[in-house]
């Protein structure tokens, strides 16, 4: 966790799991743990679908549901 880049007065944060997998995030500035937080439930998220066996790796995520989920959390964190 991380924040890597600051654009146009918004932070870039990264996170980066243990499989390769990265996640980023641009926000304004949110608290370290807010933003800990958020990462956390999205990559459990991530992996509960990729333990889909319709799921197929590196391809886009078009999941409805998992858009659903990942805009509450942020709401839930950041919002």
């Amino acid at each position: 966790l991380k924040v890597v880049d600051k654009v146009n007065h918004q932070q870039v944060s990264t996170f980066l799991t243990a499989g390769n997998i990265k996640f980023m995030l641009l926000h304004g500035g949110r608290s370290e743990d807010s933003i800990k937080n958020f990462f956390t439930d999205v990559y459990e998220l991530y992996v509960k679908l990729s333990m889909n066996p319709f799921y197929q790796y590196d391809t886009p995520i078009t999941s409805k549901s998992f858009d659903t989920r990942v805009r509450a959390v942020a709401r839930r964190y950041l919002g």
